[in-house]
């Protein structure tokens, strides 16, 4: 092995390795920082220090080769901060994730527990995607302050909008306590020890957290705000430019953003909406790059990455591919055709279903994705070859417990897949099916214990309760559409699953419109006249008669099967492969020590880095990084659903003045892609460039890369973003809101 090195400042040595180690034949060069070597004469080796040297390139090489796989937990980014700063950033890993000092870890939000955001002022306004905040927008919406159409603009504190029930969620502090954990003999006992001792008293919530299917644990305390105000959304024309068409695909020419504002008590504490509440000031913020980005550049995306499932064996992926998604995506396909043809019928169908045909289209979408991707990659036959390789090393090792937990994973992916799918096809059903079975259900206290509510005093406030909710419900509700869904979904339900997983009275429906038509035609729950009605005047005796209505008891008996019959079994069956996935991933890092294995993403704080780049995914294919406005005018389709324009917004396209939010070119840029790893949770996330500032708004990922939740390539698997000039141009320019950049902070660079 010859190396041969050069200092570049005193502290940054260049080195060039040339030889074999490991099986790996390396020529290359890195960068790395040894601030105790002074000068080349003091810089000797051994032949320890060389092996030791040439076996850390190999295996820095190796990760760099998959450099932009994995999503880092914040405290163990100094493992990193070398490979990070030779690919362009600036900072330490103390400037992005500190517990004694403002850092940018301050800056990033959990919007709502299911999305990412990020403050951009030192005034509480933050920046989320326009699908994270269209539930939002849609319940401010109707037909005659039509916000979705329309786009919506606080111009004073005063106009912005109050949320019942968002939030904002900041971490305070993570640490590791896997060793707590390890040498405790009651490890319950201990988590809810460690809890207490880091929130009592602090108006912090705490949880610890199993990382790596419980090779780890970290404690993580969190501060939560509950008034989160809109203050501005472009139209959905531009927020949802190419709709259902373009979710998912590259090129994008989509502005989906929307602004918020976090708002405290005098102290900067989190307090309940109140009019005397004042803006929140956060630990820190981010500037604003008005420079923007360009290719080649060093990126990174900080967020609330949702679900991963790197370390699914060989047979459990092909489950996913041909049982698991297709029975999601039928479902979603019969929802998805009643509430389309729906919303073609008026406004106001329009505006009601608008969150929800959201809401069901995405995730159809990626699962569409998500199999021609697998099947393209042979995920399948990848995912064998390293069970193969992985039986080959245990087997060398000698380690029986190693040998087996491929088959011991294998036979408890076959006891949990009918469990794994009733489970799901209850989720389609109750949480994205039919709005009436949810709103039936939440009437269940007072159905079911009036008396004891009422003993206990708290039956005024269930009332309360359910008038808010009967309210919020019909708000966007149309019964004759909610019965078609019913009908809809029946047979798609009932031809996945086992009997034993089907309710007695969804079962041999011969006519499913006539079963839904008699179910609706029966129940008050589907009419806003008789829900309140029986509130205005409520009776033990009228809500007692609601335990015989047929949505009643149809979501009881539901839930009733899934809770007796699946949920049990379905965590039996998890924990146990959970527990085996753990032995697997802990083998894999020590059997393969010349990769890098990522614990898979569980909603917590993560950070992926990359750069700005296209990609070839396709022979004769290539994406280039960067749209600009000139393809939205080529898109643009008069009349169209996903690609038409608000006339004003393609004047101001066609005028072309784009203001200080050029590029160098004199485009204005609207969307990019990087290599940065990401999943769902990451929408909204900051695109960070490598000095700290805020250079764009993640927001999804190529159609090549739907299926990096369980298999990464990173040739073909890229995230997209919107470019923060495009942000800023709509809001100044398009939209006249140039009051909200000035408490921004603004640089150039």
């Amino acid at each position: 092995m010859e190396i041969q090195c050069k200092t570049n400042n005193g502290e940054l040595w260049t080195l060039h390795f040339k030889g074999t180690i490991f099986g790996f034949s390396l020529d290359d060069t890195i960068t790395i920082r040894m601030p105790q070597i002074s000068a080349p004469a003091m810089f000797s080796f051994t032949k320890l220090s060389v092996f030791t040297l040439a076996s850390t390139l190999a295996l820095t090489l190796t990760f760099d080769s998959q450099a932009k796989e994995g999503m880092w937990i914040p405290t163990l980014l100094n493992a990193v901060e070398g490979d990070m700063q030779a690919m362009g950033m600036h900072l330490s890993a103390e400037d992005i994730y500190s517990i004694n000092e403002g850092s940018l870890k301050d800056a990033v939000v959990h919007f709502n527990g299911g999305c990412t955001a990020e403050m951009i002022s030192a005034e509480g306004l933050l920046l989320t995607n326009h699908h994270c905040g269209f539930g939002q927008i849609a319940f401010h919406s109707t037909v005659e302050n039509d916000y979705l159409s329309d786009g919506f603009w606080a111009m004073s504190r005063e106009e912005e909008l109050v949320n019942p029930d968002l939030f904002a969620r900041f971490i305070h502090r993570i640490e590791d306590v896997s060793e707590a954990i390890a040498n405790s003999d009651n490890p319950e006992q201990t988590k809810e020890d460690l809890v207490l001792a880091a929130t009592d008293g602090s108006g912090l919530e705490g949880k610890v957290v199993a990382f790596d299917f419980g090779n780890s644990h970290y404690l993580i305390t969190t501060i939560t705000y509950n008034d989160v105000r809109l203050v501005g959304a472009p139209p959905s024309a531009v927020g949802k430019f190419g709709g259902d068409t373009d979710n998912w695909v590259w090129p994008r020419h989509t502005g989906d953003f929307s602004m918020f504002r976090i708002y405290s008590d005098a102290n900067n504490a989190p307090a309940d909406y109140a009019a005397e509440n004042v803006p929140f000031r956060p630990g820190h913020h981010f500037p604003v790059n008005i420079g923007g980005t360009k290719e080649g550049d060093f990126t990174m995306v900080f967020g609330f990455p949702g679900r991963t499932e790197q370390y699914l064996t060989s047979d459990a992926v092909t489950r996913v591919i041909d049982q698991l998604n297709p029975a999601r995506i039928q479902m979603r396909e019969a929802s998805l055709a009643v509430i389309n043809s729906a919303r073609a019928e008026s406004a106001e169908l329009r505006i009601a279903y608008a969150d929800k045909q959201s809401s069901i289209a995405n995730a159809w979408k990626k699962w569409i994705g998500q199999n021609k991707g697998l099947k393209e990659l042979d995920a399948v036959g990848k995912k064998r070859n390293l069970e193969m390789q992985f039986m080959a090393r245990a087997s060398a090792a000698e380690n029986p417990d190693w040998m087996r937990v491929i088959s011991s994973m294998q036979a408890e992916n076959l006891a949990l897949f009918p469990y794994q799918l009733a489970r799901s096809m209850f989720i389609e059903w109750v949480y994205y099916g039919p709005d009436i079975l949810d709103f039936a259900q939440s009437f269940t206290p007072v159905i079911e214990s009036w008396q004891s509510l009422e003993e206990r005093g708290e039956l005024d406030a269930a009332i309360a309760k359910l008038k808010a909710g009967t309210e919020n419900h019909f708000r966007q509700y149309d019964p004759r559409v909610d019965e078609e869904i019913l009908a809809a979904l029946l047979t798609p339900y009932v031809s996945h699953l086992e009997a034993q997983f089907i309710p007695n009275s969804m079962q041999n429906i011969e006519n499913p419109s006539a079963w839904a038509s008699e179910m609706f035609s029966k129940s008050p729950f589907s009419s806003r006249e008789s829900m309140e009605d029986m509130l205005a005047k409520p009776s033990r005796k009228s809500f007692s008669k609601l335990s015989k209505d047929p949505i009643f008891k149809l979501v009881q008996s539901m839930r009733s099967v899934y809770f007796d019959q699946v949920a049990p079994s379905y965590r039996q069956h998890s924990l146990a492969l959970d527990s085996l996935t753990g032995v697997y991933t802990k083998a894999l890092r020590n059997l393969f020590p010349e990769k890098a294995f990522f614990p898979d993403a569980n909603s917590t704080m993560r950070l992926t880095y990359g750069r700005v780049e296209g990609s070839s995914p396709y022979d004769g294919m290539e994406y280039l990084p960067f749209t600009t406005a000139q393809g939205i005018l080529q898109k643009y389709i008069p009349g169209d659903a996903d690609f038409d324009l608000p006339l004003d917004l393609v004047e101001a396209l066609r005028a072309g003045d784009w203001g200080n939010y050029a590029d160098e070119t004199g485009s204005l840029p609207v969307c990019f892609t990087g290599s940065n790893h990401t999943t769902g949770g990451n929408s909204g996330s900051p695109a960070i460039d490598g000095d700290g500032y805020l250079v764009g708004i993640n927001f999804d990922r190529s159609w090549e890369s739907t299926m990096s939740d369980i298999l990464f390539d990173e040739t073909r698997c890229r995230n997209i973003m919107v470019d923060i000039r495009y942000v800023l141009w709509i809001t100044d320019v398009y939209a006249g809101a140039g009051h909200l950049l000035d408490e921004m902070d603004l640089v150039r660079e």
